[in-house]
């Protein structure tokens, strides 16, 4: 008689409402520093490892997905998390809780042309980084334990790394979870199910998507005629509003690999037309890296930086919506799809050997950037091992981390 033990469905919890996700979401929009790869690492402990919204494996795919996909992929794994828990209105909240601090800070540098007044001294930014440092070796140490079990999946997780780091551009990283995806059909699919280290699926971690598909098939269509409408519309209907929208929803459904590599596309987007200068567009790109929250709140500041019209707050909102409503209809124009697809065995089987790929690319971007953008010395690496010891070991809140670092990165840049 076997004696193991049933296994729990973490998504078995009743469903949570708008309100419930939007003050969870809004805390973590308080304290995830960090960027993008940091913001995983915080939606891991908060959704897998605290309140158990959804398994390893079930984030693993969630992740894999909205890398995936175009734009930001940690605002999109909050969006998907939302929708799974509260429906369309759920993601909605999601969005809005993690992007609003971020976004009302930066509005307000772009209000005053503010060149980095309200952010924290150096030090205790410094300290905000490096406590990245320990967020994302988090995130590694926990999703390698049970992604990347046996030599097949450890072996794909070490490739993966290797050829990002020698490849850093996002191309890469695509091509990367692709292959690793072929090798996991491979290694662990094509049919055979009874074979050493085959890949079953998981019955017990359905994902309970409230959106059909055919609701999907809908928002993925209104997605790509988006795209090619709202050029012609502008030629039509010539207004700053509607080109502000439409030049940033391009940007939005365009940039594969987070924030940073929009950077270019924004700058080529509003500093020759002369709605941004090219001094306040550095300046607040150089603020965004100092607040909580995803880097695409980036377009907040320069909505309500532009001047004369229509800059200011209503210019933050369009370009902020514009900018992330790409997301918001390819994450739940998707997910019905993705859920079918993960059901099915070879399916699972590719993504096991996508899931040790996206811990791999956690890894090299444990290296490069975080890492080397942080650790300067000795005295930052003890900061990090200590916040790290204080996540994994403690199970001290990430907010708390969060704050601790930035006075301990505060009193290493006084001598103290």
């Amino acid at each position: 008689m076997s004696s193991a033990r049933p296994v729990s469905t973490p998504s078995a919890p009743a469903p949570a409402s708008a309100w419930q996700v939007f003050w969870i979401f809004l805390r973590l929009g308080l304290t995830s520093f960090g960027g993008p790869v940091a913001h995983l690492g915080y939606f891991r402990d908060e959704f897998v490892q605290r309140r158990r919204w959804l398994t390893e494996h079930s984030y693993a795919d969630l992740v894999a997905l909205c890398q995936f996909l175009p734009g930001p992929a940690s605002s999109q794994v909050g969006m998907a998390l939302g929708l799974l828990r509260a429906g369309m209105p759920g993601a909605l909240a999601a969005w809005l809780g993690f992007t609003l601090p971020s976004a009302l800070v930066l509005a307000l540098f772009g209000l005053g042309l503010a060149s980095g007044a309200m952010a924290p001294g150096a030090g205790a930014l410094h300290g905000l980084k490096v406590v990245a440092v320990a967020v994302v070796a988090q995130a590694v140490w926990g999703m390698a334990r049970s992604l990347c079990v046996g030599r097949a999946r450890v072996t794909l997780m070490a490739l993966a790394a290797c050829a990002v780091l020698l490849w850093p551009n996002v191309w890469a990283q695509v091509g990367v979870m692709l292959a690793a995806g072929v090798a996991g059909w491979w290694l662990f699919g094509r049919g055979q199910a009874a074979r050493p280290g085959a890949v079953p699926a998981p019955a017990d971690e359905a994902l309970r998507v409230p959106v059909r598909r055919r609701t999907g098939a809908a928002l993925l269509l209104l997605f790509a005629a988006l795209l090619v409408l709202l050029p012609l519309a502008v030629r039509l209907w010539p207004g700053t509003l509607l080109a502000l929208f439409d030049a940033f929803y391009r940007v939005g459904a365009l940039v594969f690999g987070g924030g940073h590599v929009m950077l270019p596309l924004l700058q080529a987007v509003v500093v020759p037309p002369g709605w941004v200068s090219a001094d306040a567009f550095l300046a607040g790109y150089g603020a965004t890296q100092a607040v909580p929250g995803p880097l695409f709140t980036f377009a907040a500041f320069l909505g309500a930086a532009m001047a004369p019209w229509p800059g200011g707050w209503l210019g933050a909102v369009v370009c902020l919506v514009a900018i992330f409503v790409p997301s918001f209809l390819l994450v739940a124009g998707a997910l019905p799809f993705w859920e079918r697809l993960r059901r099915d065995a070879n399916a699972q089987a590719a993504l096991a050997g996508v899931n040790a790929a996206v811990v791999g690319l956690l890894l090299a971007a444990l290296y490069q950037p975080v890492f080397t953008s942080a650790i300067l010395g000795a005295a930052d690496f003890g900061l990090a091992l200590l916040a790290f010891v204080a996540l994994v070991f403690w199970r001290v809140p990430p907010w708390a981390v969060v704050l601790a670092s930035g006075v301990g990165g505060a009193l290493l840049a006084h001598g103290v």
